[in-house]
Formats: C-alpha cells, sequence, structure tokens
C-alpha cells in the first residue's frame, strides 16, 4: 500500500495511476486491520475520482468507503452508499451481471447487520433467481447469497425452523 503510493504520489491528481494508488493504500489499510486509518483514505479517493473520473470509478471507490465504514461500525452511512451502488448497478448492468449481485450480496449483508429483514429478504428474492440463471446453484455468490439468507433468517425472530429448513 505505502510503496504504491509513495511511487506516484508526485503525479498531478488527474494522473489515474495516482487516484489508483491511493485507493490501493486505502484498500490495504482497511484490510489489514486499520480501518480508522483507511477512512480518510477511501474518503479522498472517492472525492478524488468524483472530481476527475467516470461514474463506474466512484462506483468502487464508494464500494471500498461502504466496507471501511462497515467495519467501523457506521452501518447506517454504509448502508446509504450501498444502496446507491446497488441501484446503479441495476440500472446499467441488470440484476443478473456478477457486479450487480455482488453489490447486492453486499447490500444484503448490510441489511441483515441492521435487523432489516423485510427489506433483505426481499432483495435477496430479485437475487436468487437471478444468480442462478446467470451463474448456476453453485457459484459462490450464489451460495453466499444463499448462506447470507439462511443466516438472515436464522436471526430473524419472525420466522420458524420450517423457514430455515427451507432455505
Amino acid at each position: 500500500g505505502w510503496a504504491c503510493w509513495k511511487t506516484y504520489l508526485s503525479r498531478p491528481e488527474t494522473d489515474g495511476y495516482r487516484c489508483d494508488a491511493m485507493g490501493i493504500l486505502g484498500i490495504a489499510l482497511r484490510q489489514n486491520g486499520r480501518p480508522e486509518e483507511a477512512l480518510p483514505v477511501l474518503e479522498a479517493n472517492l472525492a478524488l475520482r468524483r472530481r476527475y473520473f467516470s461514474e463506474e470509478d466512484n462506483l468502487v471507490a464508494q464500494a471500498n468507503l461502504a466496507s471501511c465504514l462497515g467495519d467501523l461500525g457506521r452501518l447506517d452511512e454504509a448502508l446509504v452508499l450501498e444502496r446507491v451502488i446497488y441501484s446503479r448497478q441495476v440500472a446499467r448492468l441488470g440484476v443478473s451481471h456478477e457486479a450487480t449481485i455482488v453489490s447486492g450480496l453486499c447490500l444484503a449483508v448490510t441489511l441483515h447487520a441492521r435487523d432489516l429483514w423485510d427489506e433483505g429478504i426481499k432483495l435477496r428474492d430479485q437475487l436468487l433467481p437471478a444468480a442462478r440463471r446467470s451463474l448456476g446453484s453453485d457459484h459462490r455468490l450464489t451460495l453466499s447469497l444463499n448462506e447470507n439468507l439462511a443466516a438472515a433468517l436464522a436471526d430473524d425472530p419472525r420466522h420458524s425452523r420450517d423457514d430455515l429448513l427451507e432455505a
């Protein structure tokens, strides 16, 4: 992370490699258990991308920031970003695209963490058939969606043992 950042730091802020290096530094900090240090880096990276780069680049930076916010327990802020990311992915790529399914799974995990059962189950009800059709039942994302649905049902006090067995 730091070596990558130092390599490209001297480039202008409009340089794509410099912006990528900043994102890599933020991701490396987060993945190494330092989300407090990663947060300002990822926020700066998103601000830079919004200023100079495409909407698609913004979605990646927003997803990285949302993950960091989730790590820090700031789930409401992560949820706002994840909803935006998912809706833009659906509009841009359709619900069956792998990138949309990934962003939908991230949103579903945060909905589960916030105990927003109804919205999470509705989302998974949209995503699971799309994932099965486009990726197959044995794909890692389809399996992750099934796992997330089962965990949500298990944690939701409104569901019975039969609901769990069906999931």
